[in-house]
Order: structure tokens, then C-alpha cells, then sequence
């Protein structure tokens, strides 16, 4: 399936639009930078998410503050420091990345971490008995 028929599929523009009313001035960090989020943020509208940065593995210290889409590059070790309020998950895996940030990145904190492209339960019922 592709990237377009996956997001058709979990009614993408839908759930776009209730996070943009749940996330109203709220500060947000993406992290994952790879397809999915390329597809989205150039075939939607993210300007109602107050989009802070950009994380990923693949962006070093060196790169903070660069621009990547038009968004600032924040390093993955450095998301605590900018304090968001939600982080959203741009994976299509992203269980494990949520709750690896919920425990070793934001814990004791009030940022919470969220999909940005919300998986119907029943494929997260098959990504967890796939591993």
C-alpha cells in the first residue's frame, strides 16, 4: 500500500483535524523526518500546528538550527531542551518510539507524545505480535 493509500485508508485528514483543535497553541516537535512525514507535510496542511523543529536520528548536533522542509532541525538528544508540549511520531512503527520517549526522554515532564498519523488498532495489534 502506498503512502497515499495509507493515509486514505486511517481517514488521515480527519484525525489531522482533530489534532489541530487538541493541539491549539501547543508547542510541537516532529520527530521522524523520513517518507511519511515528506509525504504529509507536501500533501497537507500543517500550518496549524505550532511546529517548533524536526527531530530525527539523522540530524547531528551540528545541524541544530539548520532548516529541513522549512522546519528547524532540533538533534533527538536535544528535544528535552526546547520543552515541547506534544511530540508527534512521524513513523508508521511507532509504538515502541512512543513509549521509549514516554519513559527515557520525557518522563517526569509534561510533554506527551503522540502518533501523527494515528494506525487502526488492529495493525497495531499485528506490529506488535509481528516483533
Amino acid at each position: 500500500m502506498s503512502l497515499k493509500e495509507h493515509l486514505e485508508h486511517i481517514k488521515f485528514e480527519n484525525y489531522l483535524k482533530r489534532l489541530n483543535k487538541k493541539l491549539k497553541n501547543k508547542t510541537i516537535i516532529i520527530y521522524g523526518s523520513g517518507s511519511l512525514f515528506q509525504h504529509i507535510n507536501e500533501n497537507y496542511d500543517l500550518s496549524n500546528l505550532n511546529i517548533i523543529g524536526v527531530s530525527d536520528l539523522k540530524f547531528s548536533a551540528e545541524q541544530e538550527g539548520q532548516e529541513f522542509l522549512g522546519y528547524k532541525i532540533i538533534p533527538k538528544n536535544k528535544m528535552k531542551d526546547y520543552n515541547p508540549d506534544v511530540v508527534l511520531v512521524a513513523t508508521l512503527k511507532y509504538m515502541g518510539i512512543i513509549e521509549d520517549f514516554e519513559i527515557n526522554i520525557f518522563d517526569k515532564t509534561k510533554t506527551r507524545v503522540y502518533p501523527l498519523a494515528k494506525v487502526p488498532m488492529w495493525d497495531l495489534i499485528k506490529e506488535i505480535w509481528s516483533n
